[in-house]
């Protein structure tokens, strides 16, 4: 620490740091624009200035900037003298020559740091007459709004999207007063990580685009501490609401997971909390296929009524809490409930958790990768997976930059000076996948293989570094095997990803195996293993290795040994092809779902019961890295909407169970929960429970800004509506209550006098750019680093090389797409317009062999499906590459050999459909009378039709 003094003040600051972040570690207000805590000092802006004095005899000073300036023993500055003061309304007046006169109408205003830093520097008057600069606007997609008329050439923008997130499509274009942010030309912003732009931009250049074309203004927003739902990586967010609707989604800070940044998925993904297609009535159908809604009294009568057969059996979901999941279980029993996965995705996300408990490498957190000094990827296309990993991958290849400006002396938050010293230097990554990845730019080498040989080649390093024999006989690969040891074993932090991405136990076996071999050799290296979706390793910690699968259920069914099965939160169709499916629901007389939305399954259901989704609910979620973490409701469900737990409770009240009878709030499930399942005892430490209090009173989820109550429905009527009361969590429906420093997990938004934007953060953190005053949110129940790891042994036999497959044969390998192969997300507005078609990739060879160009239609297998081809050089030869979860593709399947011909009769599907369009389609009911109280009559699968007439 060293001591410098600031206006006559001494205070102790540390050595090295910058000045603008010291002053901002010790609540001093020093206004700026360029630095970010995540991207360091440039000294574009020159807001930061400050004086500097030599010695205490200096009067005079001269004015450095605070981001520019590191901190030194006994340094004299001056924050509040005349000449810092007029400096710093010199840049700001600069600055508005050419900005706009529009805060009342501006996406930005009320959270903008530009007016905070405006106002703070004590600017009010323009002198300036002339004409104002202007600039036309650009079309930068569905999910970013442009205003470049609104930009004060702080380069935020550019340095974020190009230097941190690898993008580049997004420049600063023309010099002097005429800079302008933007594209070569209009289109769609090309990073998966865009939409950081909206919060990176101080000003409002970019901002949400969904939002502004439902706007509402920001202190207005009632927000709740939430957990992503579009991957299994669990980045944190608030969420924000108005008149009952999700109006936008920003990231709550967590320094051991998503730190300042989220993926567009995560961002934007969220819209379908608002859909149309939403269920708020229970449904029965009818003999004649005709559907009735009920109340809740009723629809629970039913449900108890189909589960006193004992004859039960239950799908559960990974995409569900980890509380409703545990309910199910114990109504159906454990020996009947199957966790939800696909028959062929059970087994390998089973397997990803017995690897993690029984490895001896770390499981790493974002940050923590973000520390690696060298990578290896096995057959894992990260960015489209876990996206927020690609993006601290990103970060991690840099760490040899920071490794040579450290010898230098250099201060990691000196940027510029780093990025020009290091060139392009970095930390070496090595990617293995089936064809290309949005990665590759930054790695070493990016090999394509088939799914077997990336397997073989992990096994070969494994051997290698153990020093074994290499029996791989494939010269090229044997060369990369050289290549890839001498890299992990130059490192001192190796990381290992792989995943279940590719449709194999394969490879993160031998991801695993690898991991433990250069712990054996003193390293400390990592192990990183992707699962599908956000609940999916608490559904495998759930269940009992030998719980049943999809198939099994079916099997059991037919033998007849259920009749009555229980949907928890699942599209079935989405985790089998429709034959598959068709004939397990077929195999059960009655068929309960509960679920928010109308989708194939509920169109098939006997009794419908509508589901609260995320934004309505509690519940806690385990992340890929053995995170539990909590998240709250926004607003309360409307009509008949209940959270699954409240149905599944209620029931199992309703038959008497005794393990239920102390079960009177959601934390009493939790602890439920955890008591039952050893795996899941750590859970109650991820959220204080619904009794926590800060300093005596609730933690409120809306600010002291906000419009108030009456607002909201003066349209209706003048009189103020009593509030609704959370009796399940600390928070408030309300801004009565106290948000200073809460626990990291009750974090609702954050703000504070003087700081209305999200730069407010670090008046909420124990230091900048570190961890929470509350401390960081969720707590990890998956330990890493196990002493005594169950090391599995080498394959005895190598598999044969994939190119010795039968001729004519190609294997499906899964493509997944960041937007799109999530079930959810790709539902929502805006985001759905990036959603493609499915289509089939394979490399040239295999293109010429067939006589099809891209555009081409394809026919796969005995139709299966046919879909538009593109030839990508980086597809593996005789592998096919489809994109998961995209409309077309439903039939196919991961590692099934297939037949391919060329469709000289196809034509490309058009138009492509809307969000809207997508939710109702021919594999569902479209049940309006369960979605708006209204009915219509329309024809579904099986002649299922709802009867017309009003709902009471």
């Amino acid at each position: 620490m060293a001591t410098i003094y600031i206006d006559g003040r001494a205070y102790e600051a540390e050595a090295g740091e910058n000045l603008l972040q010291a002053c901002l570690n010790l609540g001093l207000d020093l206004p700026y624009f360029c630095w970010h805590p995540a991207m360091g000092s440039i000294g574009a802006c020159r807001q930061c200035a400050v004086v500097q004095f030599k010695n205490a005899e200096d009067q005079r000073g001269r004015i450095v900037m605070g981001c520019m300036t590191p901190v030194t023993e006994g340094a004299i500055f001056s924050l509040a003298g005349d000449k810092a003061q007029q400096f710093r309304q010199n840049i700001v007046e600069s600055l508005m020559l050419n900005h706009p006169h529009d805060c009342p109408v501006c996406a930005e205003g009320g959270e903008c740091h530009l007016q905070d830093m405006t106002v703070m520097v004590g600017h009010r008057d323009r002198h300036y007459r002339g004409r104002k600069n202007t600039h036309r606007n650009q079309y930068l997609g569905p999910l970013i709004n442009h205003e470049m008329n609104r930009c004060i050439t702080c380069y935020r923008c550019t340095r974020y999207y190009n230097d941190y997130a690898g993008g580049t499509d997004l420049a600063a274009l023309a010099s002097r007063d005429h800079v302008y942010f933007g594209r070569h030309q209009e289109g769609v912003l090309q990073s998966q990580f865009a939409g950081n732009l909206v919060e990176v931009c101080p000003t409002g250049v970019f901002t949400d685009k969904v939002l502004v074309h439902d706007y509402t203004r920001k202190w207005d927003l009632q927000s709740a501490p939430s957990v992503c739902v579009g991957c299994a990586v669990g980045c944190n967010t608030m969420p924000g609401e108005r008149y009952g609707k999700l109006k936008r989604v920003h990231n709550r800070f967590n320094a051991e997971v998503n730190g300042y940044f989220l993926c567009d998925r995560g961002r934007f993904g969220a819209g379908f909390v608002n859909s149309k297609q939403n269920l708020f009535l229970p449904g029965l159908r009818q003999p004649e296929g005709t559907y009735d809604t009920l109340d809740h009294h009723q629809a629970l009568h039913h449900m108890q009524q189909a589960c006193t057969t004992g004859k039960v059996a239950g799908i559960g979901s990974p995409r569900a809490s980890v509380e409703a999941n545990f309910l199910l279980r114990s109504l159906v029993g454990a020996e009947n409930f199957s966790p939800g996965f696909s028959a062929h995705e059970q087994p390998l996300v089973m397997e990803v958790l017995q690897l993690q408990q029984h490895t001896a490498a770390v499981i790493p957190d974002i940050a923590t990768i973000e520390s690696a000094d060298a990578v290896l990827i096995l057959g894992e296309d990260v960015t489209n997976t876990a996206p927020r990993i690609a993006l601290a991958l990103r970060q991690s290849v840099r760490n040899k930059a920071l490794a040579m400006a450290a010898e230098l002396g250099l201060q990691p938050w000196q940027d510029a000076a780093i990025r020009n010293l290091a060139q392009d230097q970095r930390n070496p990554l090595y990617i293995t996948s089936v064809a290309d990845t949005p990665l590759d730019d930054v790695a070493e080498v990016a090999i394509s293989l088939a799914p077997n040989e990336i397997a073989r080649l992990g096994n070969a390093v494994a051997r290698n570094i153990a020093d074994e024999v290499n029996q791989l006989p494939d010269e090229p690969l044997r060369s990369q095997v050289d290549a890839i040891v001498t890299m992990l074993m130059s490192a001192q932090r190796p990381l290992i990803i792989s995943g279940t991405g590719c449709g194999t136990s394969t490879i993160t076996t031998a991801a695993a195996q690898l991991a433990n071999v250069l712990c054996a050799k003193g390293k400390r290296a990592m192990l990183c293993l992707v699962v599908p979706e956000a609940n999916s390793l608490g559904q495998a910690m759930l269940c009992d290795a030998d719980a049943p699968d999809l198939d099994q259920l079916q099997h059991r069914a037919t033998s007849g040994e259920f009749d009555t099965l229980v949907v928890l939160e699942n599209d079935l169709y989405r985790r089998g092809t429709n034959v598959q499916i068709d004939a397990l629901l077929a195999a059960f007389n009655q068929i309960l779902v509960l679920d928010g939305m109308d989708n194939p399954t509920t169109s098939l259901a006997t009794l419908a019961l509508p589901a609260a989704n995320f934004a309505e609910s509690e519940g806690t979620i385990v992340s890929l890295e053995g995170r539990a973490q909590r998240y709250y409701p926004l607003f309360q469900p409307t009509a008949e909407r209940r959270p699954s737990w409240v149905w599944l409770l209620a029931c199992l009240k309703e038959l008497t169970h005794k393990d239920v009878e102390a079960l009177h709030h959601f934390d009493d499930i939790t602890r439920a929960c955890a008591n039952a399942i050893p795996a899941l005892s750590g859970i109650t430490a991820a959220a204080p429970d619904h009794h926590f209090r800060n300093l005596g009173q609730k933690i409120p989820r809306q600010t002291h800004r906000n419009s108030g109550r009456t607002a909201i429905r003066a349209n209706i009527s003048v009189h103020e509506p009593k509030q609704a009361v959370d009796e399940e969590s600390p928070l408030a429906y309300s801004m009565e209550g106290l948000n200073r420093a809460p626990p990291g997990a009750l974090l609702p938004f954050v703000w504070a006098p003087g700081w209305n934007s999200n730069q407010s953060l670090h008046r909420f953190q124990g230091e900048v750019g570190g961890p929470l005053k509350g401390g960081t949110a969720g707590v990890r129940i998956l330990l890493s680093g196990n002493p005594s790891p169950g090391v599995s042994n080498y394959p005895e036999k190598e598999e044969p090389a994939f190119l010795d497959m039968p001729q004519g044969l190609w294997l499906l390998v899964p493509r997944q797409q960041i937007f799109g192969s999530e079930e959810l997300s790709a539902l929502s507005p805006g985001l759905c317009e990036l959603v493609e078609d499915a289509y089939i990739e394979i490399c040239p060879a295999d293109a010429k062999s067939l006589g099809v160009s891209t555009g081409d239609g394809i026919m796969v297998g005995n139709s299966l499906a046919t879909l538009e081809v593109r030839i990508n050089d980086a597809v593996a030869q005789s592998c096919a590459g489809f994109s998961v979860g995209l409309r077309g593709a439903e039939n196919l399947e991961a590692l099934h050999s297939v037949s391919l011909q060329r469709a000289d009769n196809w034509r490309r599907r058009t138009p492509k459909p809307s969000s809207e369009e997508v939710i109702g389609s021919d594999r569902t009911l479209n049940s309006e009378a369960l979605t708006r109280g209204t009915f219509r009559q329309r024809s579904a699968r099986k002649q299922s039709t709802l009867p017309e007439g009003p709902h009471v």
